[in-house]
């Protein structure tokens, strides 16, 4: 290891790259979606229960603004997006010194959130294409805020289970 370089610094660059790549899939995700879908009828993966299908997502999750009759302009849902993306950032940076599980949840939620906040300011719509039965189309950005949080919680439990341990 070169003079000056800490393992912190190493472990941050890991980290960054790591974001970087996770958002780099999403898009590749998405450019492959539009141009395989885009004015195509879905494409069935399992019969009766996952296709992909081309949609443009003007909304939020679960077309929260549409069903409270709110239609704000994309520009809004971007400078929010970025405004929380950007407190999950400040508080990940105080979790420094927190466990391999914890820093994955991080870094998983933040490359979804950049990846459709980049979707969203470049276009003014986030690609989905995923569609399960009975369920929202999403996209790999999606997924990967899921897993992210599912991350951190798995992480607080286990480390609530440190310091308190179940009773038998």
């Amino acid at each position: 290891m070169k003079q000056g370089r800490s393992p912190s610094a190493l472990c941050f660059a890991g980290l960054v790259a790591c974001v970087a790549s996770l958002v780099g899939c999403d898009h590749a995700t998405k450019i492959a979606a539009e141009s395989a879908l885009r004015d195509r009828p879905p494409l069935q993966l399992v019969r009766g229960m996952v296709d992909l299908s081309y949609t443009e997502n003007r909304d939020v999750a679960f077309d929260a603004m549409a069903r409270l009759s709110l239609h704000p302009a994309s520009w809004v849902l971007v400078a929010f997006a970025i405004a929380t993306t950007a407190a999950v950032i400040g508080f990940w940076v105080r979790r420094r010194r927190a466990a391999w599980p914890e820093h994955a949840g991080f870094a998983c939620v933040v490359a979804g959130a950049v990846g459709n906040i980049v979707d969203r300011a470049a276009r003014g719509h986030v690609i989905d294409f995923i569609h399960v039965r009975f369920w929202p189309v999403f996209n790999v950005a999606d997924v990967l805020v899921v897993v992210g949080v599912g991350l951190l919680v798995w992480a607080a439990a286990s480390a609530r289970d440190r310091i308190d341990p179940p009773l038998a």
